[in-house]
């Protein structure tokens, strides 16, 4: 049985531990706030380029863009991995790991590109060869969302890879944040009908485009794929810090629980020791009166 004074070290390492994941809570809340701020107001943008490009692809017959046509035939899937910088946050990067890894299984010569310092790691791991890579926690996630955007698009136009395929996190709620796999490019341009039509509508015949709805288009398709990536390193930042929240949180409160049962065990020590103590000080003085 250990020691008071062990139980006593245990108790005090305890509580220093507490302190620090209390902080992170803290610091998580803080900054989930923030990124879902963010995310909020790119939504609107989002939700309206998605509905132009719809209508544009309902409404055209036929594009001459790169992302409008298959890839070149044999050539690998390029995959984009976003994951966050750190840890400490619970089972958020092993889950997108762990889909990157089932997608491999099924695309054997998959070239990865990084989003996150976990996920560059994990993607060396893979036996990847050396990659491009780019950090998820920077200021300007615009900026990085446009460099790795003009990466794979030129990867896609050169013939390099076939498809571009992101797997990144979508924030379900504030204790569940879940992998999703999506294949940006090439676009489909019946599943775009399709989707129109289930909305309830079709092209939109009033609005008019110059000097064409082709050319709007092909225009519009690039700046899809940049602002689709940077909506998911907002989505990912966001699904990042509510998973850290979760996990302090849940470390806090195990942390206090832990911190209850050596302070038990500690008491039942010292008492234990007073015990022995009294019985040795009744036996001795029996001993020198029977004496």
């Amino acid at each position: 049985m250990p020691s008071v004074k062990d139980l006593r070290d245990r108790i005090r390492s305890m509580k220093n531990t507490q302190q620090i994941t209390k902080a992170m809570k803290q610091v998580a809340a803080a900054k989930i706030r923030r990124a879902e701020a963010a995310q909020k107001q790119a939504r609107p943008y989002a939700d309206a380029l998605s509905r132009m490009l719809n209508d544009l692809m309902a409404a055209v017959s036929s594009v001459d863009h790169p992302f409008m046509k298959p890839g070149r035939q044999g050539a690998p899937v390029g995959v984009i991995l976003m994951t966050a910088d750190k840890g400490l946050c619970g089972a958020f990067n092993g889950n997108l790991i762990r889909a990157a890894e089932q997608f491999q299984k099924t695309h054997p010569n998959a070239v990865f590109y990084s989003v996150g310092i976990k996920a560059r790691n994990a993607i060396r791991r893979m036996g990847q060869p050396d990659h491009a890579t780019w950090p998820l926690n920077v200021p300007t996630k615009l900026a990085t969302a446009q460099d790795v955007a003009s990466l794979v698009t030129q990867a896609f136009v050169d013939g390099k890879i076939s498809e571009i395929v992101l797997i990144s996190a979508k924030l379900v709620s504030m204790i569940s944040q879940r992998p999703e796999t999506r294949r940006l490019v090439p676009f489909s341009q019946s599943a775009a009908s399709e989707a129109e039509h289930a909305k309830g509508g079709g092209a939109k015949g009033a609005v008019e485009f110059a000097p064409s709805p082709e050319f709007v288009l092909s225009r519009l398709l690039p700046k899809y794929l940049e602002f689709t990536l940077f909506s998911s390193m907002l989505e990912t930042d966001a699904s990042f810090f509510a998973a850290q929240l979760v996990a302090m949180n849940n470390a806090t409160e195990n942390a206090g629980k832990l911190i209850d049962e050596y302070t038990i065990q500690m008491n039942n020590a010292r008492q234990a020791a007073i015990t022995k103590e009294l019985l040795e000080i009744v036996g001795g003085a029996e001993a020198l009166s029977g004496s």
